[in-house]
């Protein structure tokens, strides 16, 4: 308990005299996770709604894939990243291993399941009927999409808000692909892991607090969007 407690005080002694390193990397952390979440929402969510409103074939082992990636294991998304950004990988002439831009794909590609399988479930939520109501009153396809969207949005939101929790609390996936180096690529999640592999019990917890109260207020003001909405 005295770690806890002593980590506790770290946590707001860092925050209250915003040492630099610590705000360099609660700042990167919100960056990659918010850039990947974006990327995220603008993969999966035309995916999940073309799987869910169109029937074509292949469709079920489509959707089946996508529930998979749901709960694909970030190690082995990072171990798939990273060799196809190491230099005799598809991508490594554009030299982007070990930057935050390897990270950020690695974790799009952790999120965008999660994103497009929410969105999946809260189109097919929405009553048939609607979707008919929808047609005749003679709204074109685009006014069509746009109203399901709009139907289904408390859903949408709650995708968006998985995938951000995905994505910040990720650590495996980020470190095999940054590499965790000082004032580049380290994030909250890998600079815990360092310190506690050094030891460093208290700050790792002051850390960890600080993480958990950046993912807190980030989806409490999803939430709160999403609540509204209603």
């Amino acid at each position: 308990m005295s770690v806890i407690g002593e980590g506790l005080a770290e946590a707001v002694r860092l925050l209250v005299t915003l040492d630099p390193e610590v705000m360099d990397i609660t700042l990167r952390t919100l960056q990659v996770s918010c850039t990947a979440t974006f990327i995220s929402v603008l993969i999966g969510i035309p995916i999940g709604t073309v799987l869910a409103l169109k029937r074509f074939i292949g469709r079920g082992f489509t959707v089946s894939m996508v529930n998979f990636g749901m709960g694909l294991p970030p190690v082995v998304v990072g171990l798939g990243t990273w060799l196809c950004l190491t230099r005799y990988g598809p991508f490594g002439a554009l030299g982007l291993l070990y930057t935050p831009s390897a990270m950020i794909i690695a974790q799009a590609v952790i999120a965008s399941p999660i994103v497009a399988g929410f969105t999946i479930a809260a189109i097919q939520s929405i009553h048939p009927k609607l979707r008919l109501q929808i047609l005749a009153l003679g709204a074109t396809r685009i006014q069509y999409l746009l109203l399901l969207l709009w139907e289904a949005r408390l859903g949408i939101l709650a995708a968006v808000i998985a995938g951000f929790g995905g994505v910040i609390s990720e650590v495996g996936a980020s470190m095999m692909v940054g590499g965790n180096v000082r004032g580049y690529t380290r994030v909250l999640t890998t600079a815990t892991v360092l310190e506690v592999s050094k030891g460093r019990f208290e700050l790792a917890t002051a850390l960890s607090t600080i993480l958990l109260a950046l993912a807190f207020c980030i989806t409490a003001a999803l939430s709160y969007l999403q609540q509204r909405g209603r």
